[in-house]
């Protein structure tokens, strides 16, 4: 067997269990990635310089093929209702026959870290069979000096084989895909996809098993500071605006996905971002277009011009997720250290296309709860096939796919820490007003600037507030800079009656969503539900 490159020679391959393996490349840089790609013919070189690859029939995550070994550890930590199960004894067949699957193969690996806090990183360890997936992990995780190489020993181990195909009898998986992680062996593999996000995403999965036990909040979430010291973290499902709000060039970026809340404050789990690209533009967001005319950007499934090479980000041919991934130091205004204080403020995002919620609310601690277990978000018409109105979506904890435990446990945790260092919480609502989807209109990007802004700085804090009458959270009557009339929904609709009959329906939506975490949560958070009375404004 081949190795190459720096790494420490008492955890090689061999450690793990790989046997007539063809070659090792170790933590290759971006330069020798490119090269590999390039002569294994997994990817072109993009006008500007970014590496572009397509992933093929997996567009996207597979969560419906993601398990989780039911063992000792997990049997009573594991929200089984949420994640699939499989048993050490499947797995130890599964690893057999990746490993076995392995021989013969070129693989790169990578060391590095999730998360820019030493007391809570994770060492880990990839191991893919392509080289720009090897270039894509080392791009979104934290890259160590290379002086810590010599002695880096993981706490966790991923193997993403593309060509691997699972079975479904042999095995106990569902289709010839399979995410699999073993909590207790520390061990995750990835078979029968080439969609690069797996690989991050069981980075995430891991830290969210392994942190709240030390009381540590792992948050989908993107986090910014402001001059003053002032954290603010973003909540919020994929079209909500997480990355888009949080890359103010007035604060600095900590992160746009993915954090923890730990003792002394933020961290960022990870050393890249993983934007959207479909309809990106220089005009609305330079920072992040400014990254795809960069060596070292990767792309996704982005359709380039034959001659030029030059992407079209208007094109979804392929798909409407392109992607793009740069390291978070190609935004100007990034952290260098990917931490910060406690936050002074939540923000949680939602995109209501029924035109229902107010752009922005202040919510009490048992509110926030409750949002965040609801996780509200809306799918609009033309985003998926056979989406032809709005269709409310819940994803507990802004992100239950990524959730291991029950969502209750991190709400509690959340909820501990914003009573604990004062948060400010807000939902904020960047989705229609004036009426649903195809009636009204999206709200205003500047108007949803200036509501952050206001709420960001303190001065929202002295706003006057009324009470919503359906959903019960505060909401400011006037706001320099705002049209008073775009913060009470109502006012908004031609048809009053529609309006509340709009409402009446989504209340409900959120009532029928929440039965299920009602046994888990106190008497607050369950008064902290919206109401079906309709009342007059």
């Amino acid at each position: 067997m081949k190795q190459t490159g720096a790494f420490n020679p008492a955890f090689g391959p061999a450690a793990f269990g790989f046997t007539n393996l063809k070659s090792v490349a170790f933590n290759l840089e971006p330069p020798q990635l490119y090269e590999e790609s390039l002569r294994r013919g997994e990817a072109r070189v993009a006008a500007n310089g970014p590496l572009a690859a397509d992933t093929g029939v997996h567009t996207g995550r597979s969560p419906k093929d993601k398990f989780v070994v039911r063992d000792a550890l997990t049997d009573k930590t594991v929200w089984w209702d949420n994640n699939g199960a499989i048993t050490p004894a499947q797995f130890d067949l599964l690893l057999a026959d990746f490993k076995k699957h392995a021989e013969g193969k070129e693989l790169f690996a990578q060391d590095l870290y999730g998360g820019a806090d030493p007391a809570n990183r994770v060492k880990t360890r990839v191991y893919t069979e392509y080289a720009w997936h090897s270039l894509f992990i080392r791009t979104m995780l934290i890259r160590p000096p290379r002086e810590d190489l010599a002695n880096f020993v993981a706490d966790l181990t991923i193997v993403d084989l593309p060509s691997f195909r699972a079975d479904p009898k042999r095995h106990g998986v569902r289709s010839e895909t399979v995410i699999a992680i073993d909590f207790s062996r520390k061990i995750v593999l990835i078979g029968g996809t080439s969609y690069a996000g797996e690989i991050k995403k069981s980075v995430f999965t891991y830290l969210n098993f392994v942190l709240p036990d030390a009381k540590v909040m792992p948050m989908h979430c993107s986090a910014n500071v402001g001059p003053a010291g002032d954290t603010a973290v973003f909540f919020g499902l994929s079209g909500t605006g997480k990355t888009t709000l949080s890359a103010d060039p007035a604060r600095t970026l900590i992160g746009d996905d993915e954090h923890g809340w730990a003792k002394d404050g933020v961290f960022n789990f990870e050393g890249g971002c993983y934007a959207k690209a479909i309809k990106l533009s220089r005009e609305a967001e330079p920072e992040i277009y400014a990254t795809t005319e960069r060596f070292g950007t990767v792309f996704e499934n982005i359709v380039l011009d034959e001659t030029t090479r030059a992407p079209d980000f208007d094109d979804g041919s392929k798909t409407e997720n392109t992607r793009i991934a740069y390291p978070i130091h190609f935004i100007p205004n990034a952290s260098p250290t990917g931490r910060a204080g406690h936050p002074k403020n939540i923000v949680m995002l939602t995109c209501d296309a029924f035109g229902v919620l107010p752009p922005i609310a202040k919510l009490d601690a048992s509110q926030a709860m409750y949002h965040f277990l609801s996780g509200y978000t809306a799918k609009v018409a033309g985003t998926e096939k056979g989406v032809t109105e709005p269709q409310a979506t819940f994803s507990t904890c802004f992100g239950a796919p990524f959730m291991p435990r029950h969502p209750s446990e991190y709400g509690n945790l959340l909820r501990e820490l914003i009573a604990k260092h004062h948060v400010d919480c807000w939902l904020v609502n960047t989705g229609w007003t004036g009426g649903k989807y195809g009636v009204g209109r999206r709200m205003p990007i500047r108007v949803t600037r200036r509501l952050l802004t206001a709420a960001l700085d303190g001065s929202l804090n002295k706003a006057k507030f009324r009470t919503d009458p359906y959903f019960g959270v505060s909401v400011p009557t006037s706001v320099p800079g705002v049209e008073p009339h775009i913060l009470q929904p109502s006012k908004t609709w031609e048809s009053k009656t529609e309006f509340a009959e709009t409402a009446k329906k989504l209340v409900g939506m959120f009532r029928d969503n929440f039965v299920k975490f009602e046994p888990h949560v106190d008497a607050e958070v369950k008064a902290a539900a919206p109401t079906l009375k309709i009342a007059a404004e």
